[in-house]
């Protein structure tokens, strides 16, 4: 680049070369090449002498130069008075290019030495010149807000131009100047709403203004901007009529939605790919939330199917999905197949996404959808599109019980190469014959973790075996380990194929993998012992929900301190249920992560580093107090979310958080003084609690609390004793007590060693059974159930009077009680009037607490719940029963 630049330097001047070597120059700096300063500066200074030349073709390309450069190379402010001469010159069309290059190199302390000519650009007669100085100066905002906003009564100016453009730019920059001033800019949209602008591109922006900030709350709907709104929508321009189109379903108004689809609907036919675009996109949107709005569409976004214009089509099929009807599917199904392999991953994936809402919406089609998805499957597509077919498949076995037991003879035998008439899961079966081919890691794992799961409770569970096998002989060592767990939950639930099982794991201690070897081991030694059904349920069905740093901080303390006691797993804490749901969400089965996971650690990261969790910061924290880690708490069983116990706006914030051991309560409050000329020392908070036996054990202080900088304190309180039933529920009255010292706001220092004491009160807290259970997921419940037996059974039935629903009803237990929802119960299906809800959980100490709630809806519009309560205590039983009153 410096060889060839070096062109710039000859006499007399070749416009023809130069024009290609910068052409050259900003080509590469386009395409993202990096240039050293050296090299920039070099180049940037020999393009300078180029404004010897009248080539007006050359003199816009040294602009471009200017401004690409500006950057990377030192010293550009060397042009400033060249730039200047062309910027005040007569020639207009170097002008405007010549504004736009000294502003980009124009920074604070040169800003006011240019002011005067940029007002006057900015007022100039030419409208190139106008809209350059105007955009410009918006640009400038971001260096000098204060001197631009004395350029505001030349932008008054300016939007009274004839030029659209430059009305346009006017406006913008006006509202660039304002726009820290909500008040200001609702003025400014006032001012000109009742004023005729000529710009279409003006009037957009005031109705684009005038959206953002009704949704923000600074302006409320009013009649008059409705009228103005509607009145847009008669505009000569279509741009206007769009925007106010598009404005009217933002605002949520449903007086003019009608009258606002109608003129999309319009737009739905319009020659114009652009119109038809924004139209199909809009009425998606709306379709989201107010589907019955757009039905009124459906003919005219049928004929939109066939557009040449893909993205159009997709849309307008994905809209046609959120609103068609049930009789519609099939037709619909056909229509997406003839153009599916004409569009985007980005666009299939939104095909995709509408699928599962209609199917969720009209589950009896559950098969046509099944079907189509499958296909598409088969065919080409990246990673991201691959997930979403499989997400949605599964959550189409999950969410509908009848999608489990269809299926065909000749469905089996283009599936499992066999001629059987045995009814299997069509979803299993279209995955199956997805991991045949699949590259994907993650997703090979996902769907082995689902068979694992869905397959033994199949009528044939032997079915899925032979592709589960496959997996260990032609896959990598993530997917071959996920495959062994899956084997494993096989012959942990299918008695009948557990020999079969056996052979097939011992076959896994020859892999040259250590993960998958170990993993073999370990399910050959939990099969092959003599009674393995409650070892199975509780490590390979219900998993190991163990918090994984503090399993292995409790290990290493027990090995450092040998004890005849052996070691117990109960007193372990459960990993949060919230890192469950994220997995979940993510694509990566939730499981113990060690050897009964189907989750691998990838090469080269810790392990800390994955698996640290909200509890495990929580457990490290409160070691960390010497004054707590001499009491005989134990391990911590469970840590709520922050419960705000001061509004935000007072002068000190607290927040609580509530820790739950075996026989104490720890409440951590994190405290905030927001007043800048105060100092707070031994900051405490006194509980008093409403029930008898909640005593306080200790209170440890927060020493000092300085402006805006957070502290702790905690506040120990001893359990009841479990005698006959452990007490559980309570509310402490909280203040929070300090000395108060005065000191500088500047300094923070105190202006008195004295001080005096004070106190403020908090909001009550509250303790409830939730706070002394953890949620548990268990795969199987059914297994679960008959392994605690009926022994410590307890059942009874409620009339929960203030519920409508059956979903309410769901809710309530589930937030009330604080157990995990299992086999998704807790989705109620539209239009039931019964349903069961399986909540599976710990009690604090280990206990394990199982309940099958069934609900049913009444005539006088309230909810019946039976609730049946299994426990491995009979006192934890009896507690969970009497809870509800």
């Amino acid at each position: 680049m410096r060889v060839q630049a070096r062109i710039f330097n000859e006499t007399p001047l070749n416009p023809r070369r130069c024009a290609q070597v910068l052409t050259k120059i900003l080509y590469l700096l386009n395409q993202g090449e990096q240039l050293g300063t050296t090299e920039a500066t070099e180049a940037f200074f020999a393009m300078t002498k180029l404004f010897q030349s009248k080539d007006p073709v050359l003199r816009r390309l040294v602009y471009l130069g200017i401004k690409e450069l500006s950057t990377v190379a030192e010293d550009v402010i060397i042009v400033t008075s060249s730039l200047t001469k062309d910027m005040t010159g007569k020639e207009d069309q170097y002008r405007g290019a010549a504004i736009r290059a000294l502003c980009k190199i124009t920074d604070a302390s040169m800003l006011q030495a240019i002011e005067r000519y940029m007002k006057q650009a900015i007022v100039d007669k030419n409208h190139s010149v106008a809209s350059a100085a105007l955009v410009s100066s918006q640009h400038m905002m971001k260096v000098s807000h204060e001197v631009v906003k004395r350029w505001v009564n030349e932008a008054q100016e300016a939007i009274n131009s004839d030029n659209i453009m430059v009305q346009y730019h006017a406006l913008g920059l006006l509202y660039q100047i304002r726009k820290a001033d909500p008040l200001a800019v609702i003025k400014l949209l006032n001012k000109y709403t009742h004023s005729s602008l000529r710009s279409p591109f003006a009037m957009g922006m005031l109705l684009l203004l005038h959206t953002y900030l009704t949704v923000d709350g600074w302006c409320r709907p009013d009649s008059k901007l409705l009228e103005f709104i509607e009145s847009c929508l008669r505009h000569k321009s279509e741009l206007v009529v769009y925007e106010a189109a598009h404005a009217i379903v933002n605002l949520k108004t449903t007086q003019s939605r009608e009258l606002a689809v109608s003129v999309l609907q319009i737009f739905c036919s319009s020659p114009k790919p652009t119109l038809r675009f924004a139209a199909v996109r809009t009425l998606n949107k709306v379709a989201m939330s107010h589907p019955a709005a757009v039905t009124a569409c459906n003919l005219d976004l049928e004929n939109l199917i066939t557009d040449v214009n893909r993205s159009i089509a997709t849309l307008a099929i994905t809209t046609l999905l959120k609103t068609g009807s049930e009789s519609s599917v099939e037709r619909l199904m056909k229509q997406i197949t003839s153009f599916m392999s004409e569009i985007s991953d980005e666009f299939k994936i939104v095909v995709v996404e509408a699928i599962r809402s209609l199917c969720q919406k009209f589950p009896g089609k559950h098969t046509v959808m099944m079907t189509f998805l499958s296909s598409m499957l088969r065919e080409e597509g990246g990673f991201e599109y691959k997930r979403a077919i499989v997400n949605t498949i599964i959550n189409i076995l999950e969410d509908n019980p009848d999608s489990k037991e269809a299926g065909s003879y000749l469905f089996l035998c283009l599936i499992c190469r066999e001629r059987s008439k045995t009814r299997v899961c069509p979803g299993l079966a279209h995955l199956c014959e997805f991991i045949e081919d699949c590259e994907h890691v993650s997703l090979g794992v996902r769907i082995l973790h689902l068979l694992g799961k869905e397959g033994p409770h199949a009528s044939q569970p032997a079915k899925y075996i032979r592709f589960i096998y496959n997996r260990l002989i032609l896959e990598r060592a993530p997917v071959r380990a996920a495959a062994v767990s899956s084997l494993a939950k096989f012959g942990a639930q299918c008695p009948s194929l557990r020999p079969n099982i056996t052979v097939l794991l011992q076959r896994c201690l020859l892999d040259p993998d250590d993960e998958v070897r170990d993993r073999a081991v370990y399910y050959l030694t939990l099969l092959g012992c003599g009674n393995p059904s409650s070892l199975n349920n509780y490590v390979i069905q219900s998993n190991l929900q163990l918090s994984v740093t503090a399993l292995e901080k409790a290990l290493h303390h027990y090995t450092l301190e040998p004890t005849p006691i052996p070691f117990d797993m109960k007193s372990m804490p459960v990993a949060a249920p919230s890192i469950a749901e994220e997995k979940k969400k993510s694509g990566t089965p939730h499981c113990f992560p060690d050897f009964a996971s189907t989750e691998t650690i990838p090469m080269g990261k810790p392990q800390e580093k994955i698996l640290t969790s909200k509890q495990d910061t929580y457990i490290d924290q409160l070691a960390a107090v010497p004054a707590l880690s001499n009491l005989p708490l134990g391990p911590l069983f469970k840590s709520s979310k922050p419960l705000e116990l001061t509004e935000v706006e007072t002068e000190y914030v607290v927040s609580c958080v509530k820790h739950t051991f075996s026989n104490h309560i720890v409440f951590q409050f994190d405290c905030t003084n927001t007043l800048a000329d105060q100092v707070l020392e031994d900051v405490r908070v006194q509980m008093d609690s409403t029930e008898p036996g909640f005593d306080t054990l200790c209170t440890v202080p927060c020493p000092r609390l300085s402006y805006n900088s957070p502290g702790v304190a905690y506040t120990v309180v001893q359990l009841p004793p479990a005698d006959p039933l452990p007490f559980v529920a309570s509310t402490f009255n909280c203040v929070l007590k300090y000395l108060v010292k005065d000191c500088d706001p500047t300094t923070g220092e105190p202006d008195d060693d004295e001080g005096y004491q004070d106190e403020y009160v908090l909001e009550d807290l509250e303790l409830s059974i939730s706070d002394h259970i953890q949620r548990v997921l268990k795969t199987s419940f059914q297994a679960a159930w008959e392994e605690l037996g009926p022994n410590n059974e307890l059942e009874d039935t409620y009339a929960l009077a203030s519920t409508k629903t059956i979903q309410d009803a769901v809710s309530n237990v589930v937030q009330f009680l604080g157990l995990q929802p299992c086999e998704r119960s807790d989705k109620v299906g539209e239009g039931r009037s019964s349903h069961t809800l399986l909540l599976a959980g710990l009690f604090r100490g280990g206990v394990e607490v199982l309940v099958r709630v069934k609900l049913a809806a009444t005539a006088d519009n309230s909810v019946t719940m039976n609730m049946a309560v299994r426990a491995a205590s009979p006192a934890v039983s009896e507690l969970l029963v009497s809870s509800i009153g």
